[in-house]
């Protein structure tokens, strides 16, 4: 049975399947310790806004990015 993953700081669960990608994308080891960001915690970490994350998810899409699919 698939456990639905959670945010490691806020605790959002489930998370989408876009911020499921994103975190084995941009954070591979934290993601095989089981440690996921929920798209609000990302762009805090990341020093950015959750609009320029969802843009670089449609960037991944577009090339064809087997993490979105």
């Amino acid at each position: 049975m698939n456990v639905p993953k959670k945010c490691r700081y806020c605790d959002k669960t489930p998370l989408t399947k876009d911020e499921i990608g994103l975190n084995k994308k941009l954070f591979e080891s934290e993601v095989k310790k089981g440690l996921y960001m929920c798209l609000a915690c990302m762009a805090n970490y990341l020093e950015c806004s959750e609009d320029d994350l969802r843009e670089k998810i449609e960037e991944f899409k577009r090339e064809g990015c087997k993490l979105f699919s």
